[in-house]
């Protein structure tokens, strides 16, 4: 994760007092009913690790479990942002991870958005964490409920053992680009297989310089060929690989953009974006945003969503 308030939009809060904190939230949530803007006010302006602090403060000087009392005190999106607020990052994305796989249907776009976006230290701590927690390995979870090249493409990326460094060898990419061409665009069919090792292995650097090559190649983007070529989640699955490799900033603004455009709102993709980006990259994802939709961001949570949640959403979002 990036070192804090780098380029998010929550800050350390200054003057932070932990044990003041949990006694504001304490107050919060006493007597009849709860102080929602009290809880946003301290939530919201508070990094990930004050949040911890005032979890154990909470603790220490209630003898009561923080989260346990914000989810008796509060209900349904609003719920879910405040308690995802609450956990560590790895911890949020094991949770969503296992949301994402039980029960009936499997939400694929959580599964590839989480795995097609973490590097590989986030990856490895998710794994570790996931079978600590629930006691099965997430890449067992996943070949139980994905099937054929799309379950292949998740466990690759489950292995957090992408190359990380910027090194950029010109023939290998030249030779990546071909490789991609002669797997889909040239010929009958596609080879799914040949995609996966490129784009699943390849460091973010080389391969942007190998989607140069491929659109000199092919006369068209790497993303329209994927299109053309694939289908359904293995589709989606690989497009958010190549969007995260060229502009992952840029992808999260999309992710957003869709779980807001026309009618409803797909709470769960909004929701998790924002409180996972909102101490990473959000500034950089509202400028995506803005770029790409002519709109900011503030403004299409404000039109889009109803409820308390709201408040949260827009505090995170760092403002107009």
């Amino acid at each position: 994760m990036a070192a804090v308030g780098q380029r998010g939009t929550v800050r350390e809060f200054s003057g932070f007092n932990s044990q003041e904190d949990a006694a504001k939230l304490r107050k919060a949530m006493k007597g009849f009913g709860t102080d929602e803007n009290a809880i946003i006010e301290v939530l919201t302006n508070r990094t990930i690790a004050q949040r911890q602090q005032i979890k154990l403060d909470f603790k220490t000087s209630f003898g009561r479990d923080l989260i346990a009392d914000l989810k008796s005190e509060v209900s349904g999106n609003f719920e879910q942002v405040i308690v995802g607020l609450m956990m560590t990052p790895t911890m949020y994305d094991v949770h969503e991870l296992k949301n994402a796989i039980k029960g009936a249907g499997t939400d694929e776009g959580c599964l590839i958005e989480i795995l097609a976006s973490r590097n590989n230290r986030e990856i490895q701590e998710i794994v570790a964490t996931y079978k600590k927690e629930f006691g099965k390995s997430l890449e067992d979870d996943i070949c139980g409920d994905t099937s054929y090249m799309f379950q292949r493409v998740l466990v690759s990326l489950a292995t957090g053992n992408r190359d990380e460094g910027s090194h950029v060898n010109e023939e290998q990419a030249k030779t990546d680009a071909q490789t991609l061409y002669e797997a889909g665009e040239k010929k009958w069919g596609t080879d799914e297989v040949a995609f996966l090792a490129i784009l699943c292995i390849r460091n973010p650097t080389h391969l942007r310089r190998a989607f140069e090559e491929y659109k000199r190649i092919a006369n068209k983007d790497i993303e329209a060929s994927i299109k053309g070529e694939m289908s359904g989640s293995l589709e989606d699955a690989l497009l958010a690989v190549v969007k995260n490799m060229k502009d992952r900033p840029a992808y999260f603004a999309e992710r957003l953009y869709q779980s807001m455009k026309g009618a409803g709102t797909d709470d769960n993709t909004l929701i998790r974006v924002m409180v996972s980006r909102c101490e990473v990259d959000m500034l950089d994802i509202r400028e995506a945003f803005q770029r790409m939709y002519g709109k900011s961001l503030f403004s299409f949570i404000k039109g889009d969503c109803s409820g308390d949640y709201k408040k949260i959403l827009l505090q995170l979002s760092g403002g107009e």
